[in-house]
Order: C-alpha cells, then sequence, then structure tokens
C-alpha cells in the first residue's frame, strides 16, 4: 500500500487555472474522491498524479518517492477510465494481460496475474470473448482487471462509471469498493455524482475552481460543510437570505426572513447583519407539537415521488422550502394548496457568510449548527 502526497499543486493551460494551491495527503489503502461539477479540476488532479498531465508548480510524492519528473508509464499507477479503453480487437485474456507483455513478465507470471485479476471481477471463463460480446459492466469490469494486473502502487479511477444505466452504476460502484479493500489498495476516484461519492469513499474532497473546498468523511461533507459551495453542491439544501436580531437567550439569537422568526445558534466572531441561513430538507419535522421550536406553516406548492422518499415544496412565510417524507404511504402526500405544519430544530440550522461563504460556526462551546458534534 502507498500513500500519495500532493503539495502546493498548480496547473494551468494557457492563462486558464486549473488548479491552485492544492495539497493533499491521502492514507495508504484509502478510497479517496475527487467530487466536484464539470470543469472544476478533479480530473485534471487525478491525471497529474498519473502523470499524463505535467504541474507548473508543486509536488506529488507517492509513499516516499517524489514522482515529479517520472513519466507515467514509470508512476507504477494503474488507471481506470470512463469509456472503458478497452481494445476491441483483442480477447479479454489479451486485453489484461497488455500491460504485463508491455512490462515482458515471463509468460507464466502473466497468465498467473490475468487469472487472479479476472477471478477478482467475477470475469473467469471470459478469456476468449471479445468486447462486442461483453455488456457494458463486463467491460467495465475488464477495464479494473487490467488495471489490477501491473499490481500497481495505486488505482485511479476517472469517472468510470458514467456510461453505464442507474442500476449497473449501483452495482459496480459497490464490486469497485469491494474489490479495493480485498487488495489494499490506495484508490483515487473521480466523480461528480453526490451519492456515489458519500456511499464509495473513506473520504471525500470536494474540488470547486480548481481549488479543493472541504476534505472530510462523507458524514462530515453532508453534515458538516465548511462553505456554501459544499452545502449546496453535496445534496438538496435550504437556502434562505436572514437577518440576524436580538439575543434568544444563551448562544442563541433571533432571524428574520420574510414574516419567519427563527431561533438560529450566534455565530462567533461574526459583525455582519445578513446572513444565509441554511438546512437540509430531511431535518424540518413535520406536524410537530406545539411545545417545538422554530414552528412555521405554509401552503404546500408541489410533491413529487421518488419511491422511498416524497418531496415536498412549500411556501412558508415567504421562503420557499423543500421538505423530505420519508417512507410515505398511499394517500399519505399532502396536496398543492393544502397546508403544512413544520419544525426546524436549532441543531439542524446552519449559517453561511453571504459575501464569501464561509461557515459561520456557532460561539458556544460544545454546540455545532451543522449536527457534528
Amino acid at each position: 500500500m502507498t500513500s500519495i502526497r500532493i503539495v502546493d499543486l498548480e496547473k494551468r493551460f494557457g492563462e486558464v487555472i486549473a488548479l491552485s494551491d492544492v495539497n493533499l495527503s491521502i492514507e495508504k489503502g484509502e478510497f479517496f474522491t475527487l467530487l466536484g461539477p464539470s470543469g472544476c479540476g478533479k480530473t485534471t488532479l487525478l491525471r497529474t498524479i498519473a502523470g499524463f498531465h505535467r504541474q507548473d508548480k508543486g509536488e506529488v510524492w507517492l509513499g516516499e518517492e517524489r514522482v515529479d519528473e517520472l513519466p507515467a508509464h514509470r508512476r507504477d499507477t494503474g488507471m481506470v477510465f470512463q469509456n472503458y479503453a478497452v481494445f476491441p480487437h483483442l480477447t479479454v485474456f489479451q486485453n489484461v494481460a497488455y500491460g504485463l507483455q508491455v512490462r515482458k513478465l515471463p509468460k507464466p507470471e502473466i497468465e498467473r496475474r490475468v487469472s487472479a485479476a479476472l477471478k477478482t471481477v467475477h470475469l473467469e471463463g471470459y478469456e476468449k470473448r471479445t468486447p462486442d460480446q461483453l455488456s457494458g459492466g463486463q467491460q467495465q469490469r475488464v477495464g479494473l482487471a487490467r488495471a489490477m494486473a501491473i499490481e500497481p502502487r495505486v488505482l485511479l479511477f476517472d469517472e468510470p462509471l458514467s456510461n453505464l444505466d442507474a442500476k449497473l452504476r449501483v452495482e459496480m460502484r459497490d464490486e469497485i469498493r469491494a474489490v479495493q479493500k480485498q487488495l489494499g489498495i490506495t484508490a483515487v476516484y473521480v466523480t461528480h455524482d453526490q451519492e456515489e461519492a458519500l456511499v464509495i469513499s473513506d473520504r471525500i474532497a470536494v474540488v470547486s475552481g480548481g481549488r479543493v473546498q472541504q476534505v472530510g468523511a462523507p458524514w462530515d461533507i453532508y453534515k458538516d460543510p465548511e462553505n456554501l459551495f459544499v452545502a449546496s453542491f453535496v445534496g438538496k439544501v435550504n437556502l434562505i437570505a436572514a437577518e440576524l436580531g436580538e439575543a434568544a437567550g444563551p448562544g442563541f439569537r433571533m432571524a428574520r426572513a420574510g414574516s419567519l422568526q427563527l431561533r438560529v445558534p450566534a455565530p462567533e466572531g461574526f459583525d455582519g447583519s445578513t446572513v444565509t441561513l441554511a438546512f437540509r430538507p430531511e431535518d424540518a419535522v413535520e406536524d410537530p407539537q406545539a411545545e417545538a421550536g422554530n414552528l412555521v406553516s405554509g401552503k404546500v406548492l408541489r410533491t413529487s415521488f421518488l419511491g422511498t422518499v416524497a418531496g415536498i415544496v412549500a411556501e412558508c412565510g415567504g421562503s420557499t422550502l423543500i421538505v423530505d417524507r420519508h417512507h410515505p404511504r398511499a394517500g399519505d402526500i399532502p396536496a398543492p394548496g393544502s397546508t403544512i405544519r413544520l419544525s426546524l430544530p436549532t441543531e439542524g440550522l446552519m449559517l453561511f457568510d453571504p459575501v464569501d461563504g464561509a461557515r459561520l460556526r456557532p460561539a458556544m462551546p460544545g454546540r455545532t449548527a451543522g449536527g457534528a458534534g
């Protein structure tokens, strides 16, 4: 197993800054995901680690070896591509053996490694088939087996599931995770799919505009975002422009948005009055008890049924809010125009600076606004 260290990395394409001030430490055996929208720099970073791009500044370390000057084929990494990248004129065996033959390994060693790799991805018996006789998922397994067969120091995944249908994506992401843990190999995985990143990763780096916005475990990225971009990109979130008002008990203040008046954690060291208030749709409590805090009511505008979740969009006090109702029953989804009553618990409320998007942390020690203690 090999660790990866990125130090002060910068990459330009002409006048365009693709990566800026990137610093990352990836542990041995870790499944580490680069998550972000298209064009954010995540694939550029992955390809820089692999050696397909040469950075303009900074360092790339694999274990104790600095690999900046090494060409891609000498960095000992395995890459799984988005478009499978299998050779259509070669059999499954020949595809998986390709990298080993380039390295001029003995024939018995090639056969051993190919057999082991195909067994790992459940393709025993497919050795003589050609790619046109395989499904998309099977072709991606061939790509994974080929990357594994060279026994690389690290595995790199460049959006490997984006060409698969939804059901197969779920199956393959679970399989990739299982294979990575079985081998104990360090993996870096690029995706724009938030759910995929949350499910598959040990840790996630959220990337935007060529910069790393936050690094953390999936729970922390979702429940305790560092800034407004992370909060809004990873999962659904309600965002409300609000004005901070008077104190509302130790560690709390009132916040007003239209006719809504909410008790929120008081931000520490913040001199402004306008904040962006945020909460996840699942943190709203429907039909609360009378003594519950932050009671609001409103009119249902529309609903959507997603199987295990019903999404409710409601107008409350001049703000449009999204609420998730889990495990809805028949006839249980409110009709447009009906009234909905909600409680917005303070522990689910997060505050952000509307100017720079920075998270505004609560002042009281031991209390956080994002649910992480």
